[in-house]
């Protein structure tokens, strides 16, 4: 029989991001634009009233002062507060901004306090992570399609919006 030759290091790893045994708890990774925040529609407003814009997310404090989409914040603290889940933002820069990473820094800061913010990931490939799930909008762009867990697609019809995929992580969603 042969024997394995795996790490204790890694074979935590391994069971923190596909199980929940006790004292491990599941990662869930959070895309910010257009999961957390509304960046399509502040980005439709803006362009609709300056067209010859054409990337308004490459003007100063843009990402800062997106609003969250509705239950977004409460529904990070109920990850926060689970027992069952290790939630993390995961979020990809903009190529058009460079100050978008401090920006969606700040905006962590602001909407869920200083603790919050080492939990802050900002990485334009999504796939390079372990985790059990990975909460995005889009299925493609920046590595979601590579992504080990299982992916979430938010804002398709099967999770249009944050009561459903607090359901289906079987959080309580009277919160919302």
């Amino acid at each position: 029989m042969k024997s394995l030759n795996i790490s204790y290091h890694a074979l935590l790893q391994f069971l923190s991001s596909h199980t929940n045994i006790e004292g491990l708890r599941m990662i869930v990774y959070i895309d910010m634009d257009d999961v957390l925040c509304d960046f399509t529609g502040a980005k439709n407003r803006i362009n609709s009233q300056y067209p010859q814009m054409g990337f308004p997310q490459s003007q100063f404090d843009f990402y800062r002062r997106l609003e969250p989409l509705n239950g977004a914040i409460s529904s990070v603290e109920s990850l926060i507060a689970s027992s069952e889940y290790d939630p993390y933002i995961l979020t990809a820069p903009s190529i058009h901004n460079p100050m978008s990473y401090t920006e969606k820094r700040v905006w962590i800061e602001e909407k869920f306090g200083f603790h919050f913010v080492e939990k802050l990931i900002i990485c334009s490939n999504k796939g390079l992570l372990k985790g059990r799930y990975l909460i995005a909008d889009n299925l493609e762009g920046h590595g979601q399609n590579m992504f080990e867990g299982e992916l979430i697609h938010f804002g398709s019809a099967r999770f249009p919006g944050w009561a459903s995929v607090l359901k289906y992580l079987r959080i309580d969603t009277s919160i919302l």
